[in-house]
């Protein structure tokens, strides 16, 4: 086209491009007064700066820790790990409340005494000794009192000891009755025989005893003569040795044993004398 036609001329007046039209142009594009700035976004994603935030916060946390160390070196203290004082506090809680529902008190903790000696288990109960049961003492009969039938119980135990027929239980029994009314008697004549356990005094020569025995005669000592069962056994093994004594009457046969004064005296004791080898026997 040529610089003279019309139309070109047209076409450059339309568009002007003087300097201040584009500065004009530029302000009203950004704002005005105000200065282009880059976005944010792309500050922070560039690799520049990162690396600058990084380092920084690198530094920050080492000052942090060479201040924690010097104010440790300073102040020396124990600092219980977090997991291990959890784990304390959560034993505790547990030892302190059950997770159940039903919840029983818990049985007190027990410690041993450190001076306290261990008991030892007893391999056996040992049962206490029992005491000797007394014989029971036997009821009277036939108008005897408790001593007299007391002394009449040991006359028939020491005859069925001896293996003796009822028939000499009665004769034994007939004769202590008549020679001391069943009661064991010591004798003025022999102070010594006071000191055993009787019951009464006789004045018959030096005859003791429930059989009146004579020491002087042969019979037995003092002390012998004035035990019971003794005396009964004695009188049991004289009676043995009269012959044929079974076929005798009570008097007959306990006057051929004690040779006494008044040998018809044993007749009247001897149904009192049944009676109570009866009742000592049943």
């Amino acid at each position: 086209m040529h610089p003279d036609d019309p139309s070109a001329q047209k076409l450059t007046d339309a568009r002007p491009t003087t300097p201040s039209d584009d500065a004009a142009s530029t302000e009203r594009t950004i704002g005005r007064h105000r200065a282009s700035e880059p976005s944010r976004r792309a500050l922070l994603g560039s690799t520049p700066v990162r690396v600058a935030l990084a380092t920084g916060v690198t530094c920050c946390l080492s000052l942090v820790a060479v201040a924690t160390a010097r104010g440790n070196h300073d102040t020396p203290r124990t600092v219980e790990p977090l997991a291990e004082a959890v784990a304390d506090r959560a034993a505790i809680a547990d030892e302190r409340a059950s997770r159940s529902l039903d919840r029983d008190a818990a049985p007190a903790r027990i410690l041993p005494s450190p001076t306290a000696k261990p008991t030892p288990t007893p391999t056996a109960v040992r049962k206490a000794p029992k005491k000797p049961v007394k014989p029971r003492r036997p009821r009277p009969v036939a108008g005897l009192d408790q001593a007299q039938m007391d002394n009449a119980k040991i006359i028939v135990d020491v005859g069925l000891e001896m293996k003796m027929p009822r028939r000499a239980l009665v004769v034994a029994l007939s004769t202590a009755m008549q020679e001391s009314n069943l009661y064991n008697l010591a004798s003025a004549v022999l102070p010594e025989s006071a000191e055993y356990p009787n019951q009464g005094s006789g004045s018959d020569h030096d005859s003791v005893g429930l059989f009146q025995q004579r020491p002087s005669s042969g019979w037995g000592t003092v002390a012998q003569l004035m035990r019971p069962s003794y005396a009964a056994r004695a009188f049991y093994s004289a009676l043995n040795e009269i012959p044929g004594w079974q076929d005798m009457s009570v008097t007959a046969a306990a006057q051929s044993v004690q040779i006494s004064a008044y040998p018809d005296a044993y007749a009247q004791h001897e149904d009192r004398a049944t009676t109570v080898a009866a009742a000592l026997t049943a």
